[in-house]
């Protein structure tokens, strides 16, 4: 993806904090979490789609919203990540457009930075969907490669490592899937994907959107009394195969994130969020199931990326060693001398 220099961008609206709002709160993200994991195609790893790891997804699902408060900087650079303020025509609130963003956050904080914004303004959710998406290929990689050494290590010692390996492996994939679910959560509510984050804000307004901080109303109180898992369920999109660098299939992810703000504040307007309103639970359970197909297809792709991805030092490919390529034991282990 090409980015371009964007300094000279004049501010959009008022630039405001959004704020730590826990998007989806506790119900939202363990749905997105539980049911994503047990949609995955038939050929993904069987450790994932065991009763204990669906229920481990679900609850580290939580986890970026349980660790705030923690103290600086962890909370200082954290915050920001759960959401990305995009204006209505799909660029970042000071920022480039959403297809065009720096390949690192460091060149997206100088840029914003430049046009008198930073990353607590604007956000960068986008950058932590794929940051979690190439930690998830790795670990896939590593997991791969140990699957192949267990199959076909002619040392005892070796071979014993390769499992110790693998086990530590899979504990490491549930808690690095588990908790990078929460982002691809966040990135499904619509007000974490917009400059309207907790009311229409100071933009043009001639429908007269509420003002009103509609945020956690929205996706804490309402959600926990109308979305089940169930409903989301019946709600799951097919899977769907983006085969665009992943960052372009973040980018539009996100645009289609924010294209649903207007309908959300169009159903306020009209009292859809009233209890139990079933426009507005359709509307929430929709969603919701959007993030679970999400996360779904990004976890497939990864499984199916993590072929071409290298482990150890120097890299090993791990396509090569499932094709009968040495094993790559040293390169992941280090020196071997150590195991004696």
């Amino acid at each position: 993806m090409l980015s371009k220099p964007f300094a000279s961008l004049a501010l959009a609206g008022t630039l405001t904090f959004a704020g730590p709002a826990l998007a989806w709160e506790s119900t939202g993200h363990r749905i997105i979490g539980e049911l994503a994991v047990q949609s995955l195609a038939a050929d993904l790893p069987a450790f994932l789609k065991t009763p204990q790891a669906i229920w481990q997804i679900g609850e580290l699902s939580r986890e970026p919203d349980r660790s705030r408060g923690a103290g600086q900087p962890h909370d200082e650079d954290l915050d920001p990540g759960h959401f990305i303020d995009l204006t209505d025509d799909g660029h970042v609130l000071a920022g480039p457009m959403i297809t065009e963003m720096p390949l690192s956050r460091d060149a997206y904080s100088a840029g914003l930075h430049a046009s008198g914004s930073d990353l607590h303004k604007s956000g960068w959710l986008f950058y932590n969907l794929i940051d979690g998406y190439e930690q998830l290929v790795k670990d896939f990689a590593y997991y791969r490669a140990d699957r192949v050494g267990i199959e076909r290590s002619a040392d005892p010692i070796e071979k014993q490592w390769y499992a110790s390996d693998l086990s530590l492996r899979q504990m490491i994939i549930i808690r690095d899937l588990g908790y990078w679910s929460h982002f691809v959560g966040d990135a499904s509510q619509p007000m974490h994907a917009s400059v309207h984050y907790n009311g229409w804000g100071a933009y043009p307004n001639p429908n007269g959107y509420t003002e009103d901080h509609i945020h956690a109303p929205f996706e804490g109180a309402f959600v926990t009394a109308n979305v089940t898992l169930k409903a989301v369920k019946a709600a799951l999109p097919a899977p769907r195969a983006c085969t665009a660098p992943m960052e372009q299939c973040v980018a539009e992810d996100l645009l289609a994130t924010r294209a649903k703000i207007e309908p959300l504040y169009a159903l306020w307007l009209q009292n859809g969020f009233g209890a139990g309103d079933p426009r507005g639970v359709a509307f929430a359970v929709q969603c919701i199931a959007d993030g679970a197909a999400r996360l779904r297809d990004y976890v497939d792709r990864a499984w199916r990326e993590s072929a071409e991805a290298r482990v150890g030092y120097p890299g090993v490919k791990i396509s090569a060693v499932e094709a009968g390529a040495p094993l790559p034991f040293q390169a992941m282990y280090g020196d071997p001398d150590g195991m004696l």
